[in-house]
Parts: structure tokens; C-alpha cells; sequence
């Protein structure tokens, strides 16, 4: 089964033995950062360095100044901590140890740009702004991630891409001091505090014929018995806002990523060379939120070449995909390896075996930048193993 781990270009880039190292590791392809959102990384084998601060979204390569001259958004130029064309650098050693190299894009997530243009954001039924969760409903938000996909995806030498975030972003965000596990949401609350009520939002719900402002109060009073602890952790949509309103909001915001979804593919594609494959990490539950974007499978993979699904809490997710997936379709098994943030690579061989029988055809490694020599370790044994 093909396996690639994900890296970022600050993992390779003034490491001579980086490359190698991957390669040893058992993997045919590297997925590597093209355009990335804020972060804070351990770099555990670099020769200088041991932390790497994102300190906003960016573009990892020199981005075409011509292309985004006259948009109204554009991306930004990543700093100190991927200077120049980091992409190329590390996609042209990386290559050179006999690796394929696939781009990894961040689409609609970008705090900076919620923070110098506040109203490009999702805004909550209460009033409240997500700087980290653009609103794809917005047609500027729509166009720079469109352009954005096009320019990151087909970076010289790719041979395809995976597209993170290309959907709806939401209320869920791993922020920095995060204070808002108090009250646990199930996943009815988060969709409804997921929903946005900026002004392009508004306008799509009258043309569903709702009002937004009826619709807003309906949002907050349906989760006020979740702010009481009195709703059950299972209530769904329809229990907190009724039917009507969950039907017509759903399809509203579904209509709104498919076309994303649709519009973007399309642009990769005609900027890319023949054979360029393109993947979208996905959700098979359309109404969830983040990086891996809400999708209808049957819709996905109509419109991609595949998906890249996370399978780290198990890979029962693979299902929905495989009941759809078509001949030639990528359906690739995502598994953090890192032990310290959750993963298990001692036991990637048995859940690498588990993923092919629900239909996985390859192996996503997040992420060995990230991980430690004994990860490793235990990633290279397990992919000498697996068929």
C-alpha cells in the first residue's frame, strides 16, 4: 500500500540528511506544505534549530506577484521561518532521494486575515467573529481560495496535491490557551455554533426564504438549554432548532462547499500538467467543520481524484467513502504517528491492515517532522510490514 508523510518545507530545509532519512523510512511520497496556517513545530533532528514559530497563514514558495495584484485578498509571504522558496528547496531534495512529492494547501483557514479584515469571517449567531474561519459563502473569500489552490497546488514538480480546509471552517479551533471545554459539545451544538451570520450568510438564508435574524434567535435559543447542561450530548439538529430550520440551513451550506469544492478542483486542474492528481482531506458527515472539510461522498469523489480521510480515532470514517469510491478513486487512510499528540505508530501495521479492509487503497503519515526518532522507528518496521 503507497504511504507518504506529510513534512513540512522547515523539516528539509538545512537538514542534509532529512531526505534520506524519509526515504529510509519506507514511504514513496511526501505530502510537503505549499501554503500553511499559524504554528508552533518541534524540529527534533534539525542541526540548528529545535522550534519553528508560524507565526501567521502563508505561502511557503515566492507567490506571482502579477496573479494577485488587482484581487481584493491575497495571501501572505511566510517570514524568517520559511524564507524564499522553501517549497522548492525542500521539494527538489526530497526528489532527488527518490521521493514523489505532492503539495499540501490550507485553504479557508487564515487568523491574520480575520484579524486585518475582520468582516471576511464567519460570525456566530451571537455576534461573535472566528478570525480563523473565513467564510466561503463571502465571493472574495471564494476567489483568493480558488487563485490560492491554483498557485500552491501545482508548484514545479508536483505530481498532485491534498487540499486542507477546502470547506466550511467553524467554531471548532485548537487556539492557543484554549478555554472552551466547559461545556461539552455534541455535534448538533457545534454545527449551530458553527453557523454564520455575516452578511453574505444572511443573504443566502432569504434567498432559502428565512429570516436571519428569526433564524439567529432560533440558533440561540435552541442552545440555551446546552449552555444549562440540560440538553442530552445526542441531540441533534432538528431536536435544538427544529426540522425546517435545520433542513434549509443545511442544504444552504452544503450548496455553498460543493461549489467550493467544485470551483477549486477546476482551477488546480486547468493549471496543472496532465496527470496531476488532485485530493481534498474530507468528512463524510457533510455539516462538520475544518480540516477536513464536510463533503457528500458520492458528490467528492464525482469531482476529485480522492480523499485523504482521518482515521487516528479509527477508520470507520472509510466506509461512507468506500460505499462511493470508483474505480482509480485515491482513498487514502490518514493516521497520526506522532505518540506524543495522540498517534500509535506501534500499532500502524494492524491499523493500516483494518484500513484496507474498509477499502483504504493508501497510507497518510501525519507527520514525520513532528515525530520522534522511537516513532519512527516504529513507522519504518510497520511499513516493512504492510502489504
Amino acid at each position: 500500500m503507497k504511504a507518504s508523510a506529510f513534512l513540512y518545507p522547515w523539516d528539509v530545509v538545512g537538514d542534509p540528511d532529512a531526505a534520506s532519512r524519509i526515504a529510509d523510512l519506507g514511504v514513496q511520497q511526501v505530502t510537503l506544505a505549499a501554503a500553511y496556517h499559524s504554528t508552533r513545530a518541534l524540529t527534533p533532528r534539525h542541526p540548528r534549530r529545535r522550534v519553528v514559530t508560524a507565526q501567521h497563514a502563508a505561502v511557503l514558495y515566492e507567490m506571482d506577484e502579477v496573479r494577485w495584484a488587482a484581487r481584493e485578498l491575497r495571501p501572505y509571504a511566510a517570514g524568517a521561518w520559511a524564507p524564499g522558496d522553501a517549497y522548492g528547496e525542500a521539494a527538489a531534495a526530497l526528489t532527488e532521494a527518490g521521493l514523489e512529492v505532492h503539495s499540501w494547501v490550507v485553504l479557508a483557514h487564515n487568523s491574520r486575515l480575520g484579524a486585518e479584515r475582520p468582516d471576511t469571517s464567519v460570525v456566530n449567531a451571537y455576534g461573535d467573529r472566528y478570525p480563523w474561519a473565513p467564510c466561503i459563502a463571502q465571493p472574495a473569500v471564494r476567489a483568493m481560495v480558488v487563485e490560492l489552490a491554483a498557485e500552491a497546488a501545482t508548484r514545479p514538480g508536483a505530481r498532485g496535491t491534498e487540499l486542507e480546509s477546502c470547506g466550511w471552517y467553524g467554531f471548532a479551533h485548537q487556539h492557543a490557551h484554549d478555554k472552551t471545554a466547559g461545556v461539552g459539545l455534541g455535534d448538533a451544538a457545534q454545527y449551530l455554533m458553527s453557523l454564520c451570520f455575516c452578511a453574505a450568510c444572511r443573504a443566502g438564508y432569504v434567498q432559502q426564504g428565512l429570516d436571519a435574524d428569526l433564524l439567529a434567535a432560533a440558533v440561540r435559543h435552541g442552545l440555551e438549554p446546552v449552555w444549562q447542561g440540560a440538553a442530552p450530548a445526542d441531540a441533534g439538529i432538528e431536536k435544538l432548532v427544529g426540522a425546517e430550520l435545520a433542513a434549509v440551513t443545511l442544504e444552504f451550506r452544503a450548496r455553498t462547499a460543493r461549489t467550493l469544492q467544485e470551483d477549486t478542483v477546476a482551477a488546480v486542474r486547468a493549471a496543472a500538467p496532465a496527470g496531476f492528481r488532485v485530493l481534498l482531506h474530507a468528512d463524510p458527515v457533510a455539516y462538520h467543520c475544518g480540516a477536513n472539510a464536510g463533503v457528500d461522498p458520492a458528490h467528492i469523489l464525482s469531482v476529485s481524484d480522492g480523499v485523504v480521510v482521518p482515521c487516528t480515532a479509527g477508520p470507520q470514517l472509510l466506509t461512507s467513502f468506500a460505499d462511493q469510491r470508483a474505480e482509480g478513486s485515491v482513498l487514502a487512510a490518514n493516521f497520526t504517528v506522532v505518540g506524543g499528540m495522540g498517534g500509535s505508530p506501534g500499532t500502524l501495521a494492524d491499523d493500516a491492515a483494518r484500513a484496507a479492509g474498509l477499502g483504504a487503497t493508501e497510507l497518510r503519515l501525519y507527520h514525520a517532522g513532528l515525530a520522534s526518532d522511537t516513532d519512527l522507528a516504529l513507522v519504518s518496521d510497520a511499513l516493512s510490514r504492510v502489504g
